[in-house]
């Protein structure tokens, strides 16, 4: 690969890894050609994309983005492959799901939302992640929920008992 060839690789890594908010550095090193073509295939099924990168020109695409952390420095060694997925765990329950039936590809980091996720362990926690979307969800939920219980309440004691006590207030601010 020619100088000009690896800088335009690195910019179109830039430009695409500035554009997703998640992205995931997995190895898949020792898996057999019909083990990566399966992986593929569920990765398009999934509107995934897997890139195969050399580990030095993701640095220089992460360095140009000023993602610097020491995290992505232990994790870059050995054979690395790029998955981006549309939402922040869909690559993770792709990688699960894939497992079932080979042992690779091994969650190297995970960058989701500014945070670093990294090593295998923490492909459990990266299925738990809820999206921003499900927690402004959840929080109006959550909001809702005392409002809904006062306005049961005063649906159940009857439009009488309030127009009552109303009336009562109103005459005792009166006299």
């Amino acid at each position: 690969m020619t100088r000009e060839e690896k800088f335009a690789l690195v910019e179109e890594l830039t430009s695409v890894l500035g554009d997703t908010n998640n992205f995931y550095i997995t190895d898949i090193s020792d898996m057999t050609a019909i083990q990566v073509n399966n992986l593929r295939r569920e990765c398009f099924k999934q509107n995934v994309s897997l890139r195969v990168v050399k580990n030095s020109l993701i640095k220089k695409s992460l360095d140009a983005l000023e993602i610097k952390e020491s995290e992505f420095d232990t994790v870059l060694k050995g054979s690395s492959a790029l998955m981006i997925g549309e939402s922040i765990n869909a690559v993770a329950k792709l990688i699960k799901e894939f497992r079932k039936t080979s042992p690779k590809p091994i969650l190297k980091a995970a960058y989701i939302d500014q945070s670093i996720f990294a090593g295998e362990d923490s492909l459990e926690t990266v299925l738990k992640l809820k999206t921003k979307d499900q927690l402004i969800g959840e929080i109006i939920g959550l909001l809702q929920s005392p409002i809904k219980n006062v306005i049961g309440g005063l649906q159940a004691s009857g439009g009488q008992k309030i127009a009552g006590l109303v009336k009562a207030l109103q005459e005792k601010e009166n006299s």
